[in-house]
């Protein structure tokens, strides 16, 4: 382990009172090493950081990826096939891309579950409010160790390409694996467990993908659409006073898009409502748009595709267990189901 954890109890520490903001927030220095990255910034800044990593996500880095993904895949499914009750978020959804990212990362396997933990706390966000600073402080102070233990000994891994390539600052580099590590697992994990529900949910579907495996493809981009795993844009900030459907958003507000709400346009979608894996040519946003497009689409597509092949194949039988009903996990930032149990 490399910082921030108990080493004894495995329990997550508080940040040290020097750190700790007054208002009991988040502290200004931790606040100031996430707000660096390409995401939140405008071109020329936002091209000179995605370049930063873009080559670990060309179609050829992704493709060289497909055996990796292909037997962590296998690795869970092996425990996961055994009769009897599972849940599908806990022992598939959230470990695939956690340990996909991590190796890509280099993050050390012993430390993978401490970074899902503050993971899903950061995501959580408001209906984990109290526990939000120490989760945001443990991992940030985790990343600048990782990258610290990276400059000591370079392993080829993304962090210690970054590291030796000195392009970015201090705060660019703790930023941009900040965000590689958030974005790169809690939304594939929420399109695998929303889509592995929608599949279960009907039977049909998950009968014809069972017979034709070439669907899957189709089946993930209607996933993505009906059920896309972020709900909302990279806020906005008005720069003017702007009227829209009648109201008037003042300059200076912060603007909130609903990603979901576009998905589900009747003026671009016929029946957005229904599930649809037939659909044709049907574009959606579950990615963005533009130069802010997720970086990591191709990846949360190999794997979900990867995942599904083999689940169908290895788990014919798999159901839903007798009366579940969908429960959403309550964050603002993500559209995921809380969990998902199923019987084999």
């Amino acid at each position: 382990m490399l910082a921030s954890l108990d080493r004894d109890t495995g329990a997550l520490r508080k940040p040290s009172p020097e750190t700790t903001s007054d208002g009991g927030g988040i502290p200004a220095d931790i606040d100031e090493a996430t707000r660096h990255h390409m995401l939140v910034v405008n071109p020329p800044e936002h091209g000179r950081l995605r370049r930063a990593v873009q080559a670990a996500f060309t179609p050829g880095a992704i493709k060289a990826l497909a055996p990796a993904v292909r037997a962590i895949t296998d690795r869970l499914l092996d425990d996961f096939v055994r009769p009897g009750r599972h849940e599908v978020m806990a022992e598939l959804a959230f470990p695939l891309p956690i340990a996909v990212i991590s190796e890509m990362l280099g993050v050390p396997v012993a430390d993978r579950d401490a970074f899902a933990q503050w993971s899903h706390i950061m995501v959580d966000g408001a209906a984990r409010r109290d526990e939000l600073p120490a989760a945001q402080a443990n991992l940030i102070a985790y990343i600048r160790s990782l990258l610290a233990a990276k400059r000591e000994k370079p392993a080829g891994d993304l962090v210690s390409l970054l590291v030796e390539d000195g392009r970015l600052s201090d705060n660019e580099m703790v930023s941009t694996v900040y965000l590689l590590l958030l974005a790169g697992h809690d939304t594939t994990a929420g399109l695998i467990g929303n889509g592995a529900y929608r599949m279960l949910a009907n039977p049909e579907l998950w009968q014809l993908l069972r017979d034709q495996p070439a669907r899957i493809p189709a089946a993930i981009a209607e996933m993505l659409r009906y059920d896309s795993p972020v709900q909302l844009s990279t806020h906005r900030v008005a720069t003017e006073d702007v009227t829209y459907g009648g109201r008037t958003i003042p300059a200076g507000s912060t603007v909130l898009i609903s990603i979901l709400s576009a998905n589900r346009d009747g003026r671009r979608f016929d029946a957005p409502d229904t599930f649809d894996t037939t659909r044709q040519g049907s574009s959606h946003l579950a990615f963005g748009r533009g130069i802010h497009h997720c970086l990591g689409a191709p990846l949360a597509r190999l794997e979900a595709r990867i995942l599904f092949e083999s689940l169908l194949t290895r788990c014919p039988g798999l159901k839903l267990r007798a009366g579940f009903s969908p429960r959403w996990r309550p964050s603002i930032l993500m559209h995921s189901l809380a969990e998902l149990p199923v019987i084999i």
